[in-house]
């Protein structure tokens, strides 16, 4: 891997989400001392840096990251924006993304087939309908 160009590229992630490299740093939980070195291409990131990154920008697409092939984000169609300390759809999607008040579940002629909740370690449950026949 070549570190500069892992720079620059680390470079293009931070200004995708709008973030300052402290913001950065805090955002993924490492000394902004660490951001600095790897932006600057004295240090390589760590397997435990890469990690955190995935953790909390679960769209950015580590291979392009580390190998500079491919898109930047799993989804180029997306417009995702940083917003305090948490990743928003911008408002023009939020309609669609966010959660259904309670009117508007026993309001509508569909049922909740499946729940997928994401925790920030990077695991998640899923539940699903129990269907008896």
């Amino acid at each position: 891997m070549n570190t500069t160009e892992f720079g620059k590229r680390l470079k293009e992630v931070i200004e995708h989400y709008s973030l300052s490299a402290s913001a950065f740093a805090e955002l993924i939980n490492v000394q902004r001392s660490s951001i600095s070195h790897v932006l600057s291409g004295r240090n390589k990131p760590s397997l435990d840096f890469i990690t955190k990154l995935n953790i909390a920008l679960p769209g950015v697409n580590l291979y392009w990251l580390l190998n500079g092939s491919g898109e930047m984000t799993l989804n180029p169609y997306s417009s995702v924006t940083y917003k305090s300390d948490k990743i928003f759809e911008n408002d023009e999607n939020k309609s669609k993304n966010e959660i259904p008040s309670k009117n508007m579940i026993s309001n509508s002629t569909k049922s909740i087939a499946r729940i997928v909740v994401f925790y920030n370690d990077g695991t998640f449950c899923e539940y699903t309908e129990n269907k008896k026949n």
